[in-house]
């Protein structure tokens, strides 16, 4: 995972001033370090983003039956 560590200050009604989201209004007027914890492209294996994918509603259009307008025949070869 990588580590983003942002400055941030929680405003007086609760809310950061990035990004916008509530906290504890204990916090209200703190300063505050925000950090963010991304996981990289790298940690998943192969198979962990095809499953994410093959999830993801997103992609739910790509089994529309419409959506095959390609075959086997068109294009060319890719030859680097």
């Amino acid at each position: 995972m990588k580590a983003y560590e942002l400055p941030a200050t929680v405003m007086a009604n609760g809310h950061l001033t990035w990004p916008d989201f509530q906290l504890d209004p204990a916090l209200k007027d703190a300063q505050v370090r925000v950090i963010v914890l991304v996981e990289e492209a790298n940690d998943l294996s192969d198979d962990d983003w095809l499953k994410a994918a093959n999830q993801n509603p997103a992609f739910d259009f790509l089994q529309d039956s419409e959506e095959d307008i390609y075959s086997v025949s068109d294009g060319k070869p890719f030859k680097p």
